[in-house]
């Protein structure tokens, strides 16, 4: 046997119980829940194959179904720009040179950091329209707050709202990506007449390009899976006033744990993963005509 034989059995060993851990616990299930998507299944009896039935009812027999796109859609094609644009001016901000700054970091990181259903009945107090913090804080300045969380018009700004406060986490990845940035590069455009907004258009944001791409695809992957907030947030997870927010993610959970019905629930999981994927090869697709890495050769 030969040295390059020898080393990739060990190298196969090595890796034998991922690849094992894979087969059962994530490759198995996957296969499982596509062929589920196919039949008539409810856990307490036998698959039977039903075809593309439920599909079928999904696309046309069922309004939740498009409620819960709707809405999911709706959050994530807010939240994501949002929480992008949000994280980069604070990582910005928290980058500068200035007494104290390790605490004001650590206090905008704090969030991130915090129990995420401990956070939404936090919230839910905060949020309460006659109680609430935020509206007694919007009456001292003259507003007349929102019902918030019980009117159907002011659900979803609310988590997106709720979704602003915990941006430390992508603020820590910009405020890396900002350090790394030369700072020749700006002492030489402010040589050249820059101020600091051509500094932070052409400098700065070219320069972390590479962890907004990243943090854009993990945040829309993240946003359409979106449930907690719903389940914890409304009266027994049933999405709120008016269906208002009956995420896709929890439509499917009420799917399968509630009336059973897990052919159908796991047809729905595959809708969202086509989804998620062909948005995600599209990000990928347009990625190098704004994506910029360093060394990088572009004619």
């Amino acid at each position: 046997m030969s040295l390059d034989q020898k080393e990739s059995i060990q190298g196969y060993i090595f890796i034998a119980p991922w690849i094992i851990g894979f087969l059962f616990l994530t490759g198995g299930p996957i296969l499982f829940s596509l062929y589920g998507s196919f039949t008539n299944y409810d856990v307490t009896s036998r698959m039977d194959f039903v075809g593309l039935k439920n599909y079928i009812r999904m696309f046309t027999n069922d309004d939740l179904f498009w409620t819960s796109l709707y809405n999911t859609l709706y959050y994530v094609a807010i939240s994501v720009p949002l929480t992008t644009a949000g994280a980069v001016l604070l990582g910005v901000l928290l980058n500068q040179k200035v007494p104290g700054m390790r605490v004001f970091r650590t206090i905008y990181y704090l969030p991130a950091v915090l129990s995420g259903v401990g956070v939404y009945l936090l919230w839910m107090q905060l949020l309460s329209p006659d109680t609430g913090l935020v509206n007694t804080m919007l009456s001292w300045v003259g507003i007349d707050g929102p019902a918030w969380l019980s009117d159907p018009a002011w659900t979803k700004p609310a988590l997106i709202f709720m979704k602003l406060w915990s941006l430390g986490g992508g603020m820590l990845l910009y405020l890396a990506s900002l350090q790394g940035v030369p700072q020749s590069l700006y002492e030489a455009a402010e040589m050249d007449g820059a101020n600091v907004f051509h500094r932070f258009r052409h400098i700065t944001i070219p320069m972390i390009t590479p962890v907004i791409f990243f943090d854009l695809v993990t945040s829309l992957i993240g946003g359409f899976q979106i449930f907690q907030e719903a389940y914890v947030m409304t009266e027994s997870g049933s999405g709120g006033p008016a269906n208002s927010l009956v995420f896709f993610n929890l439509h499917m959970w009420n799917k399968a744990f509630r009336v059973f019905d897990m052919g159908y629930a796991m047809g729905m999981s595959w809708v969202l993963f086509i989804i998620v994927f062909i948005l995600t090869v599209f990000n990928l697709k347009l990625a190098p005509r704004w994506v910029h890495y360093e060394g990088e050769d572009r004619k």
